[in-house]
C-alpha cells in the first residue's frame, strides 16, 4: 500500500447497491473527501449504462470506489472489508416483502452484531446504522410529529386512520447521514449525537393519497376515486396471507395485497425532526415538490402512454395466474379451470342443495382428496408428488390475534356506520346501507345453484369485458358518480370543512 493509499480516507456503505444507498455512495464521492468501498451481497457489481459513464463509474476505474462482495451473516468477511475504514454507513437489509423470519433475524439482528463487531475488531471510528420508523409504528396509531423519544410497539392493531404521510426524498435521506458523519467526526458532536436516534424527513407532512394522486397525475394515470373501507379490505388480506402461506412452495407468487400493506395504506405516520435539525445540522436539501417532479422524471419509462400493453384488469387480478385464466390469456388454463367448475356444479348443483349441504358435499370431497393425496407415493411414474405439510393448516397465535383485531374493527365500523345513521343527516351512507342490504337480500334469494350459475359466467365474461371496453366503462361509471354528488352537496361541503 503506497502512502497515498494510506492518507486516503475510506467509508463504507453496507448495501451500498441499494435504492437511498446508491445515492449516498454518490453524495459522497461528490464531495470529493472519501474513498467509497460498496459493500453488498452480489459477488459482482454490475452497473447501469447511466452508471458506467457517470460518477461512480469513473470513480472505480480512478481507484476511488471500489465494490466488496460481503454477506452481514459473514464476520470474517466484513472485517476483511472494513479493514482500513474511518466510517461505515450500514445501511443493507432484505427485502421487506420477503416472508421468511430466519432471513430476516439473521440478516437485521445477528448481521447487525456482527457489522458492530467487525467495526470494533477493525477501529472503525463512527458506524452509522440506517433504521425505519416502521419500528414505532403498531399498525394503527396516528403518528403527528412524534420524536425519537416514542417508544417501541410490542404489538399490532388493526383499525382506521387519516393519512398522513411524511415522505422523505432520497437525496435528503443520504445528506442525513453525511451530516451525522460530519457531527461525530468532532469531538463535542460525538458527545452530543453519538448512539442517538434521529428522524429525517422532508418536514412538509402530506395526506398518503394525495401524494399518490400527485404522482399518478405526473405519469399520466387516474386519480383514484372509489374509496374502499380497511374493515372490508383487511379480511381480504388476511385470507390472501394464509393463501400464500399455505402455496408459496408451490410456486404462488407474493401478493400485494397483505395486511402490512393495509395498514401502511391506511395510518398516519409523521415525525419531528427536530432533533437533526439542531444536533445534526440538518435541513432538506430537496423540497416534496422537487422530489416528485425529479421522481417522475426518473420514472419517465412508466409513463401511462408507455404501459397501454398491461391492462388495468390484469394488474387488478395481479397479473398472475389468476388474470391468465380470467381473461383468457392461457386458453388451455382457463378451459381447465371451466372443466372444473363444470364437474363441481354437476356433482353438487344438479339436485338443487342448500348452500349449507353443497358446502357440506365441498369439505367431504376435500377429505376425500387429502386423504388419498396422504397414501401417495413421493413418486409417481416418474412424477414428483409435493406433499401438504400439516403446519399448512395451522393458524399461529399472532395469525389468530391479527384475525381477532380484524373482526373488532370490522365490528367497530359497523357500530360506526349505526352511529351515522342515527344521527340522520347522512343520505349518501343511508343510499349505500340501502343498496348493500338490497343486493344482500337478492343473493340470499337465490340458490346455490342459481349463484353458481350467475357468478362463474359473470366472472369469466365480466373481467375480460372490462378489459376490452375499460375507457368507456370507467367514463360512464365517473359521470354516473358525477351525477350522484350533484344531489348531496350539502353533506360533501360538510366533511371537507371537517377534514
Amino acid at each position: 500500500m503506497d502512502a497515498a493509499e494510506a492518507s486516503a480516507r475510506w467509508c463504507v456503505v453496507t448495501g451500498g447497491r441499494g435504492f437511498a444507498a446508491r445515492h449516498l455512495v454518490l453524495m459522497l464521492l461528490r464531495s470529493g473527501e472519501w474513498r467509497v468501498r460498496v459493500a453488498d451481497l452480489a459477488q459482482v457489481i454490475s452497473l447501469d449504462l447511466d452508471e458506467e459513464q457517470g460518477i461512480l463509474g469513473a470513480a472505480i476505474r480512478e481507484g476511488q470506489a471500489v465494490y466488496a462482495s460481503a454477506d452481514l451473516r459473514d464476520k470474517a468477511q466484513l472485517a476483511k472489508d472494513f479493514e482500513g475504514a474511518e466510517v461505515v454507513f450500514h445501511m443493507a437489509a432484505p427485502d421487506s416483502s420477503i416472508n421468511n423470519f430466519h432471513l430476516h433475524y439473521s440478516v437485521n439482528v445477528e448481521g447487525t452484531k456482527n457489522v458492530i463487531d467487525a467495526c470494533i475488531h477493525c477501529k472503525v471510528k463512527r458506524l452509522i446504522y440506517t433504521s425505519s420508523p416502521s419500528v414505532v409504528f403498531d399498525g394503527v396509531h396516528g403518528i403527528f410529529n412524534a420524536d425519537e423519544s416514542m417508544p417501541y410497539p410490542d404489538k399490532y392493531i388493526i383499525g382506521d386512520g387519516n393519512n398522513y404521510y411524511d415522505f422523505t426524498y432520497v437525496e435528503n435521506v443520504a445528506y442525513g447521514h453525511v451530516c451525522a458523519d460530519k457531527t461525530l467526526s468532532s469531538e463535542d458532536g460525538a458527545k452530543r449525537a453519538a448512539g442517538k436516534a434521529y428522524f429525517v424527513t422532508n418536514v412538509e407532512p402530506i395526506k398518503f393519497w394525495e401524494f399518490m394522486s400527485l404522482l399518478l397525475d405526473g405519469l399520466g394515470y387516474q386519480r383514484p376515486s372509489i374509496k374502499i373501507p380497511v374493515s372490508v379490505m383487511m379480511p381480504l388480506a388476511h385470507v390472501v396471507e394464509w393463501t400464500y402461506k399455505s402455496f408459496c412452495k408451490y410456486g404462488m407468487k407474493v401478493p400485494q395485497l397483505t395486511p402490512s400493506r393495509i395498514r401502511l395504506l391506511s395510518c398516519n405516520r409523521t415525525f419531528s425532526c427536530s432533533r437533526a435539525k439542531d444536533q445534526l445540522g440538518y435541513e432538506p436539501i430537496v423540497s416534496l415538490k422537487d422530489g416528485l417532479k425529479r421522481t417522475i422524471e426518473s420514472y419517465s419509462h412508466m409513463q401511462a402512454q408507455n404501459q397501454r400493453s398491461i391492462s388495468k384488469t390484469s394488474i387488478l387480478l395481479g397479473n398472475g395466474n389468476v388474470a391468465k385464466t380470467l381473461l383468457w390469456e392461457d386458453s388451455k388454463q382457463t378451459m381447465t379451470v371451466l372443466l372444473l367448475l363444470a364437474v363441481i356444479y354437476y356433482q353438487l348443483f344438479t339436485c338443487g342443495y342448500t348452500i349449507i349441504t353443497a358446502m357440506a358435499k365441498i369439505f367431504s370431497l376435500t377429505a376425500l382428496f387429502l386423504f388419498i393425496h396422504g397414501m401417495l407415493p413421493a413418486n409417481v411414474f416418474g412424477h414428483k408428488i409435493e406433499k401438504l405439510e400439516p403446519s399448512n393448516f395451522h393458524i399461529s397465535q399472532v395469525e389468530a390475534h391479527h384475525i381477532a383485531c380484524s373482526v373488532s374493527s370490522s365490528w367497530n365500523s359497523l357500530v360506526g356506520v349505526l352511529k351515522s345513521l342515527c344521527r340522520g343527516n347522512d343520505w349518501p351512507l343511508f343510499l349505500k346501507v340501502v343498496f348493500f342490504l338490497l343486493v344482500v337480500s337478492i343473493l340470499s334469494a337465490m340458490s346455490s345453484e342459481a349463484a353458481f350459475k350467475i357468478g362463474i359466467p359473470l366472472i369469466f365474461i365480466g373481467f375480460k369485458a372490462y378489459e376490452k371496453w375499460e375507457d368507456t366503462i370507467d367514463s360512464l361509471v365517473g359521470d354516473a358518480c358525477s351525477f350522484v354528488l350533484q344531489f348531496t352537496p350539502i353533506q360533501i361541503s360538510s366533511r371537507q370543512k371537517q377534514t
